[in-house]
C-alpha cells in the first residue's frame, strides 16, 4: 500500500512540474521565442487531428454497419462545434450520439 501511495505522489509531482514548467521558463514579462509561439498555435489542431485518426483507426467500411455510426458521430461533432463553438459540448455530444447509435440503433 505504501508503494502505491509513493507512486501516486511521484506521478502527481511530475504532472505538476510539467504544468508549471512553462511558466517558470517563460515568465510573464519575458518574451517567448518564435518557435514556442508557433507551436502554441499549431499543436492544438495537430492534437485534434491525431485524436480523429486514433478514434477512426478501427473503422471497417466493409464490415457490419459500414462505419455509419462513426460517420454520424463525426458529423454531430462538427455540427455541434459549428453551431456553438464549444469544444466540450462537441466532444460530449458526439460521444452521446455515437453511444446511442451503437447501443440502440445499430445493436
Amino acid at each position: 500500500m505504501a508503494r502505491v501511495i509513493i507512486q501516486i505522489l511521484i506521478i502527481a509531482a511530475v504532472t505538476a512540474l510539467l504544468r508549471f514548467l512553462p511558466f517558470w521558463v517563460f515568465p510573464e514579462g519575458r518574451r517567448r521565442p518564435r518557435v514556442i509561439a508557433y507551436l502554441g498555435t499549431v499543436l492544438p489542431y495537430a492534437m485534434m487531428a491525431m485524436l480523429v485518426v486514433y478514434c477512426l483507426r478501427g473503422v471497417t467500411i466493409l464490415g457490419g454497419s459500414h462505419g455509419l455510426p462513426e460517420l454520424l458521430a463525426v458529423a454531430a461533432v462538427v455540427g455541434l462545434h459549428l453551431w456553438r463553438r464549444n469544444t466540450l459540448l462537441s466532444v460530449f455530444g458526439g460521444t452521446a450520439v455515437y453511444m446511442f447509435l451503437v447501443q440502440v440503433v445499430f445493436a
